[in-house]
C-alpha cells in the first residue's frame, strides 16, 4: 500500500506541476486545491500528518537541497538582514503573536499561545523559493528571503520545544536560554563536522555512483545525531549544506557535480510539491477536529483572518523596525539601508508551509483546544500561499529593479576570459617539447572548440594528437576553475556569473574526459 501512494503521489505531482505550468497557475496552490478535493473522496483512507515522519524524513533533504544551491558568499554578505530575520523576527512573533493568539483563543493558556506562534512563525524555504523563482526579484532580496527561510525554522523549534515545556511543566527562563545555546553550538557543530567530513570523504571518491550515494545520505548524517543529542537538526543541515555546495567544485569530479545537481533537483522537485499535496490532503481530517471544538463558523473565519493580518502586521513592523536600526543605528549598519519598495516586498514574502503543519502536530495531548490550533495553523499555511499569488503584481507595482541579466553577461564574459587566461599559462607549464605544435595553437586560440578535428584523418599521428590535446586540456580546465574560485573567494564577480562558468567547465571537463575513455577503448 506504501508504494501504491507514494508512485500515486509522484504522478499526481509531476501532472499538475506541469499543467499549471502551462496554464500559468501557482502549482503550490493547484496542489493543496487537488489534494483537498482528493480527501473528501469516499472510501479514501484517512491521511495524517506523523511529525516524525516530516521532521526527520522530509525537511532534511528539502533543506539541504535549498543550501547546496545557496550561495554561501552571498549569506555571508547578508547575514546582518538574515539574521535579524530568521532569528530575530521569530522570537518577535512569538512574543506578539503568542499574546495576540491568547487574547482570541477562547480557553487556552499564555504558555499554548507562544506554543503557537513558534509554530507559525517560520517562513517555508519550500514556498518561499517556489514564489520567488517564478518573480524577476532583485539578487539581494532573493538571498535574504532565502537566507531567512534557511535559518528560522531552527529557531521557531527551539521557541516551540520551550513553549511545550511550560505547557507541561513549570517554565524556567534559564533553562530555555540554556537550551537555545546547546541547540545553536550542537547544530553548528555538527553541521560543520558534517559538511567538511564527508567533503573530505567525497574527494577520494573517484566513481559519480559513490559520490551520489554520499550525498544523498548526508542530510541524515547531520540532522539525526544532532537531534539525539538535543542540538538543533535544521541548523546542521543548512550549515552542512552550505559547506558541500561551496566546496562541490573542489571536492568533486566535474561528472559527479553535474549528476549531483541533477540528482538534488529531481529529488526537492518531488518533495517539494509532494508536502503541498499532502497539505491539501489533510484537510478533511483538521476539519473533522475543528467541528468537534464548539466553534461557530463565524468565529473560525474571524479568527483565522484576524490571525493572518496580524501574523503580516507583526512581520511589516519588524522589518520596519529592522529598516530604522539600519538607517538610524550604527555607522557599520547605514550602508544597509533597504527601500521601502524592499520592505513591502519582503514583508508580503512570510508564506508557511510544511514546518508549520508538521510542527502543529507536535502539540502535546493536554495542550487547550489542540484541534482548533491544528486547524489554525492550516489556515495561515493556505492564507500565505494565497498571499504568495499576489506577489507578483505586488512587485510589478513596486518596480524593483530586476536582476541586471546584462551586467551578468558581461560579468561572465570577463571571468571566463580570467579563466582561459590561466588555462594558457598552465598550458606553457605543461606543455612538452615531443607535443604536436598544431595541438598546441589550437589550444591556445581557441580551446572551447572540441567539436573540429584536431587533424585531418588523412594525418599521421591522429590519436596522438587527440591523447596529447586532451591530457593538457584537462590541466588548462584545472588552472581554470582554480582561477574562477580565487575570484569567487575574493567576490570579484556575483555568483551566477560563477555558476554559469563553473558549469560551463564541467561540462567541458565531461566532454574531454568521455573523448579520452573512447579512444582508449579503441585502442
Amino acid at each position: 500500500m506504501t508504494i501504491i501512494w507514494i508512485v500515486s503521489f509522484v504522478l499526481v505531482a509531476v501532472t499538475v506541476t506541469g499543467l499549471s505550468r502551462r496554464v500559468g497557475w501557482s502549482a503550490p496552490i493547484a496542489l493543496v486545491a487537488v489534494g483537498a478535493l482528493v480527501s473528501f473522496v469516499p472510501g479514501l483512507p484517512r491521511i495524517e500528518v506523523r511529525p516524525e515522519l516530516v521532521l526527520y524524513g522530509l525537511l532534511p533533504p528539502l533543506l539541504f537541497a535549498a543550501a547546496i544551491r545557496t550561495s554561501l558568499v552571498d549569506v555571508r554578505a547578508r547575514r546582518d538582514s538574515i539574521l535579524a530575520l530568521s532569528v530575530g523576527l521569530v522570537l518577535f512573533s512569538v512574543v506578539v503573536v503568542g499574546f495576540f493568539t491568547w487574547l482570541i483563543v477562547p480557553a487556552i493558556t499564555l504558555a499554548t499561545g507562544f506554543a503557537f506562534a513558534a509554530v507559525v512563525a517560520p517562513t517555508d524555504a519550500v514556498a518561499v523559493t517556489s514564489i520567488s523563482g517564478r518573480l524577476n526579484l532583485p539578487r539581494r532580496l532573493v538571498t535574504i528571503l532565502e537566507g531567512e527561510s534557511l535559518f528560522n525554522d531552527a529557531a521557531a523549534l527551539v521557541a516551540l520545544s520551550a513553549a511545550i515545556t511550560a505547557i507541561v511543566g513549570t517554565f524556567n527562563p534559564w533553562a530555555v536560554a540554556g537550551d537555545f545555546v546547546l541547540a545553536v553550538v550542537v547544530g553548528v557543530g555538527f553541521g560543520l563536522a558534517a559538511g567538511y567530513g564527508l567533503s573530505a570523504i567525497r574527494k577520494q571518491l573517484k566513481a559519480p555512483v559513490l559520490d551520489t550515494s554520499l550525498s544523498l545520505v548526508t542530510p541524515f548524517v547531520a540532522f539525526i545525531p544532532t537531534q539525539l543529542l538535543h542540538g538543533s537538526g535544521v541548523l546542521a543541515v543548512v550549515i552542512a549544506g552550505l559547506i558541500v555546495g561551496v566546496n562541490a567544485p573542489v571536492v568533486q569530479s566535474a561528472q559527479a557535480r553535474i549528476a549531483d545537481s541533477v540528482n538534488w533537483r529531481t529529488i526537492r522537485f518531488l518533495l517539494e510539491n509532494s508536502v503541498f499535496l499532502f497539505i491539501g490532503l489533510n484537510l478533511k481530517g483538521i476539519l473533522g477536529g475543528v467541528a468537534n471544538s464548539g466553534f461557530s463558523v463565524v468565529e473560525t473565519i474571524l479568527i483565522s483572518v484576524g490571525m493572518l493580518l496580524f501574523l503580516v502586521a507583526a512581520r511589516f513592523a519588524w522589518i520596519v523596525s529592522v529598516r530604522a536600526f539600519y538607517r538610524f543605528g550604527p555607522k557599520h549598519f547605514r550602508g544597509r539601508d533597504m527601500s521601502w519598495n524592499t520592505v513591502v516586498a519582503i514583508g508580503f514574502s512570510g508564506m508557511r508551509g510544511v514546518v508549520t503543519l508538521a510542527a502543529v502536530f507536535l502539540l502535546p495531548d493536554g495542550t487547550p483546544q489542540k484541534p482548533f490550533l491544528q486547524f489554525l495553523a492550516f489556515a495561515v499555511v493556505i492564507g500565505t500561499l494565497l498571499q504568495g499569488l499576489a506577489l507578483p503584481l505586488i512587485i510589478r507595482r513596486l518596480k524593483l529593479p530586476p536582476p541586471n541579466t546584462d551586467q551578468e553577461i558581461v560579468e561572465a564574459q570577463m571571468l571566463m576570459a580570467e579563466a582561459r587566461a590561466a588555462g594558457v599559462v598552465q598550458l606553457d607549464s605543461e606543455r612538452r617539447e615531443s607535443d604536436d605544435a598544431a595541438v598546441i595553437d589550437r589550444l591556445r586560440n581557441d580551446a572551447a572548440r572540441l567539436g573540429e578535428p584536431l587533424l585531418s584523418p588523412d594525418t599521421d599521428g591522429v590519436e596522438q594528437a587527440q591523447a596529447v590535446f586532451g591530457r593538457l586540456r584537462l590541466a588548462m580546465i584545472d588552472a581554470e576553475r582554480a582561477a574562477v574560485l580565487v575570484a569567487r573567494r575574493e567576490g570579484r564577480y556575483q555568483e551566477p556569473a560563477v555558476r554559469a562558468i563553473l558549469a560551463s567547465i564541467d561540462a567541458e571537463e565531461v566532454a574531454v574526459r568521455a573523448i579520452r575513455h573512447n579512444n582508449r577503448n579503441d585502442s
